[in-house]
């Protein structure tokens, strides 16, 4: 039977919306070699799951499909049975082996040792109901003519890293070929364990499944032609550290047909990537809520087409185009910096009219962005915040960087900005520019000043206590602040570099674009 789990902890409200009347106990199959164990989490378990995912993540993965995993309580490595590789043969005990020259071919459920090295490839072709695990303990295996490791058939497949492993999985698979990786599952497929595993691809993806793929451990490196890691109904990632080059993606989901999967899940562990295209691509949702990401691509750092969500961990994107983008936008926790040589966030995809940068127009097309906590830095060449609908913020923090060129602005939103809580600065050009709604709840400021890269900046009370000092990353000719210490209809003191500018909070400053810095679009 298919084990569909809800892989890692969610609150337990969420929990329980997904497991409803779902009773899930922990069952011993037989099969083929080995006894593998396929306790799975059960509703009693689920009662003790973390509760601290916010509630504007939790909502998008609770909608999702459940993902699967292989826990590596579910099979015993005193089961395993040897298949030592080498050259262009190899040679095992198990009957559920099979070398055919340079081709090694596994056809039962079970646990097996890999080991050595191989010119050729391993291939799964296992019942539909089995669960395989290839444990690899010191394996080098290179392909030449298709992926190195192929799971033809099997429900589950996990690959677990030995300690203290070093493999190599190498090949060069073509986008026209059934498995177009170096590591291509037809299943759900699991990569765990404490060992090492290079993967390189000189004509495709890296490591692919056609179901889920969840990374729950492991040190792994790929460089990949095209995508690196990539999950056609999900791609989780919870444990291991992982350094992806890729010419295409770095991480992708990418399932159309239901939109329940296609989603990437980045719940810990530590990923380091490189990117022709995206660093995180989803379909449906890219949710983060913990872990330690850092992206550098040539299109977005992190792309999804229905909702994206930052909820925990660390977050640092240190070259894009955009840095993120999405219809619905949700920073609700961790720590953010993004750097983009467009826009810094852009919540975009619902506009179907053309004209206007970009090809959206200037009415509100429904996309929202929602800032509630964390931290977020932006240094954009483009708009900073962006959005074809609303921008709301109730909490965290925000330091904005925009662009120093007059036809983007360090705020932009055709539907409105609203505060409401947090702290928001945003420092940038003036010919675009835009504040807060005047009903915001929150009080704002906004400054027409002069300052440059290094300039320093203070904000005054009428008494001079000073409310907030930053320091500017490049030239910039307007100010907007807003924090619970701003009054609407009080006066304060911009100061740029000893040159003072005496404001009123929520008062309008002329020159600028969509509400001119007067607060929102007309």
């Amino acid at each position: 039977m298919r084990r569909r789990l809800i892989p890692f902890t969610l609150p337990l409200a969420v929990a329980g919306l997904v497991l409803a009347g779902c009773a899930v106990t922990a069952q011993p199959a037989s099969v083929g070699d080995t006894s593998v164990s396929t306790s799975q989490t059960s509703t009693e378990a689920i009662t003790e799951v973390d509760s601290t995912i916010p509630a504007a993540a939790a909502e998008l993965l609770a909608a999702n499909a459940d993902g699967t995993v292989v826990k590596d309580d579910e099979w015993n490595i005193a089961d395993a049975v040897d298949v030592t590789l080498s050259g262009a043969t190899a040679t095992s005990d198990s009957s559920s082996v099979a070398v055919d020259g340079s081709t090694v071919t596994i056809s039962a459920a079970g646990v097996y040792r890999l080991s050595g090295t191989l010119d050729g490839q391993v291939v799964v072709d296992a019942p539909e109901d089995a669960l395989v695990v290839l444990v690899l303990d010191g394996a080098t295996v290179t392909s030449t003519g298709g992926a190195a490791i192929h799971v033809v058939s099997a429900d589950d497949v996990a690959v677990n890293l030995a300690a203290g492993s070093t493999n190599m999985i190498t090949a060069a698979s073509s986008a026209d070929a059934d498995a177009s990786a170096a590591i291509y599952a037809d299943t759900d497929l699991t990569i765990s364990g404490s060992g090492s595993l290079s993967v390189t691809d000189s004509g495709n993806d890296g490591i692919s499944a056609t179901d889920d793929l969840a990374i729950i451990g492991g040190t792994i490196t790929v460089d990949a032609a095209d995508d690196g890691l990539r999950g056609k109904d999900s791609l989780v990632v919870k444990d291991g550290t992982v350094s992806i080059t890729a010419g295409g993606d770095a991480l992708k989901s990418d399932q159309t047909d239901d939109a329940t999967k296609g989603y990437v899940w980045i719940a810990g562990g530590t990923i380091e990537a490189t990117a022709g295209d995206d660093g995180i691509d989803a379909q449906t949702d890219a949710v983060i809520t913990g872990g330690t990401i850092t992206l550098a691509t040539e299109d977005d750092g992190i792309h999804s087409e229905t909702a994206l969500a930052i909820a925990g961990g660390q977050v640092d994107i240190t070259r894009s185009y955009e840095g993120i983008e999405s219809a619905d936008i949700r920073i609700a926790g961790g720590a953010t910096s993004v750097t983009s040589s467009d826009d810094g966030v852009n919540a975009s995809g619902n506009s179907t009219s053309s004209g206007g940068v970009g090809g959206g127009g200037m009415q509100d097309s429904g996309e929202t962005l929602t800032i509630s906590d964390g931290t977020l830095r932006i240094d954009a060449d483009g708009d900073g915040l962006d959005s074809n609908g609303t921008i709301t913020m109730t909490g965290g923090d925000v330091t904005v960087y925009g662009p120093t060129a007059s036809n983007n602005g360090a705020l932009d939103s055709n539907g409105g900005i609203t505060v409401s809580g947090g702290t928001l600065v945003a420092i940038g050009s003036s010919g675009m520019a835009e504040s807060p709604e005047t009903s915001s709840p929150q009080g704002w400021l906004a400054a027409a000043v002069d300052g440059s890269d290094g300039a320093s900046i203070q904000i005054t009370d009428a008494t001079g206590a000073v409310i907030a000092s930053y320091v500017g990353a490049k030239d910039f000719q307007t100010v907007v602040f807003s924090s619970s210490a701003i009054t609407s209809g009080q006066s304060y003191t911009v100061t740029v570099d000893g040159t003072s500018t005496t404001v009123t909070a929520g008062q309008a400053v002329a020159g600028g674009m969509g509400g001119g810095m007067g607060g929102g679009r007309p």
